[in-house]
């Protein structure tokens, strides 16, 4: 693999320096790095210098990207958007790995280096989405590190086969075994966590559950999962998507559910969704709960929204939350980056510091609450010591001449 050196790039410290890089590691990051003779120098035009994007929640079999822009059809409840979504996928006029593919490229050329995807797991389905989701990811490598959640979207115990899918998926592509509403959609939490988690046991696989049920019904199922988590010795392997409710109940039961999260060690995942009180991301850091967040569904059959920027979906954490300070800023950067290393389960390596791994961006930015709040495309993109975006004005010249433009 050859070397990578950037120079003229804003470190986390507010410092302008250089970046090296040789075999897909970080070697060096400083002031002044030095460069053999001969081998190119990138210019990051003063840029923030950021680890790479991590989104943590996103359903890319579900885009309608690369497709022309088509009205909402679906109904308000969560039923009427899975059964709008079974009755419209299959007509759309792309077929679901090349639509994932077209998504993925952006997120790349977005910043986002890692993800985790949930892809649909139904009786009429079947494996399909998976297969052609963890094809497009195939088709990516090197660009992009991709975690595959299996998920009934359309319920687990509600459509019998689904749970004999979830378990065939992880051996058609899936890394990870979803849930949905154990109680509000599936009607039934016991039978839906025990079928989830005893998939997961079997394959040695983490878990993660959708749960859009609100208020004590919601938080009564976040205990539930806490439990689960702890009596199976699962804790740092199980998140909860969304987890509405946590935005739902007052201040002091928030803070008795924050506390069983944390010694669970069961991760948050939010989209900052608009509809519903966001979640206390503050508080949840502060008891130590792993937060992290995504763009949910982009452009899709659930909704007409979304650019797959990651830079984005942390202003948009920031807005919901009232957030203007710096340190609030650079919380939710934070949420979108080492949070969603931490809920993936990539955080040993993961950063900027000597030794880890070249995943990270330059963005259009000098600082990281700049970065948060006015999301722009990346100037650079690397990945695994790669340069797999680049943005005009991003240019590379030898390091002897680029050493003497620098004493000029």
């Amino acid at each position: 693999m050859a070397d990578l050196h950037i120079c003229d790039v804003r470190l986390p410290d507010a410092s302008i320096g250089c970046v090296q890089v040789i075999d897909g590691l970080i070697t060096d990051i400083a002031p002044e790095v030095e460069h053999a003779d001969g081998s190119p120098v990138l210019n990051g035009n003063g840029g923030y210098l950021i680890p790479g994007l991590v989104d943590a929640h996103a359903h890319v079999d579900k885009t309608t990207w690369g497709l022309p822009y088509r009205p909402h059809s679906a109904g308000p409840t969560l039923l009427d958007l899975t059964d709008n979504e079974r009755r419209v996928r299959g007509r759309l006029g792309l077929t679901v790995e090349d639509r994932a593919r077209a998504l993925l490229t952006e997120c790349i050329a977005q910043g986002t280096t890692s993800m985790r995807t949930h892809v649909d797991v139904d009786d009429e389905n079947g494996l399909e989405s998976v297969e052609g989701v963890a094809r497009a990811v195939r088709s990516l490598e090197g660009q992009i590190d991709v975690q595959i959640v299996a998920f009934p979207q359309s319920g687990l115990l509600r459509r019998p086969g689904t749970a004999e899918l979830l378990e065939k998926s992880l051996s058609a592509g899936a890394d990870i075994v979803g849930g949905l509403d154990p109680a509000g959609f599936d009607r039934d939490p016991v039978a839906h966590l025990s079928r989830v988690f005893g998939i997961a046991e079997r394959h040695g696989a983490p878990v993660d559950i959708h749960l859009h049920d609100g208020g004590e019904l919601g938080a009564w199922q976040l205990e539930l999962i806490a439990e689960n988590t702890r009596a199976r010795g699962m804790s740092g392997q199980v998140t909860v998507s969304h987890a509405f409710a946590l935005g739902d109940v007052g201040v002091a039961r928030q803070h008795e559910l924050a506390e069983q999260l944390a010694d669970s060690g069961v991760g948050i995942a939010t989209v900052a969704p608009g509809g519903h009180a966001m979640i206390p991301i503050k508080l949840l850091s502060e008891h130590g709960v792993r937060v992290c967040c995504g763009n949910d569904g982009v452009r899709d059959l659930w909704g007409p929204f979304g650019t797959g920027s990651m830079l984005e979906r942390a202003m948009l954490v920031a807005y919901r939350c009232g957030f203007r300070r710096d340190e609030d800023l650079e919380l939710c950067l934070d949420i979108a980056t080492r949070g969603g290393a931490r809920v993936l389960g990539i955080e040993s390596g993961y950063g900027l510091a000597k030794g880890d791994r070249a995943d990270f961006l330059v963005a259009r930015a000098q600082s990281a609450a700049e970065a948060v709040s006015r999301p722009e495309r990346p100037l650079l993109v690397v990945k695994a010591g790669r340069v797999v975006a680049r943005q005009d004005g991003v240019e590379a010249t030898p390091a002897a001449r680029h050493r003497e433009e620098s004493r000029r």
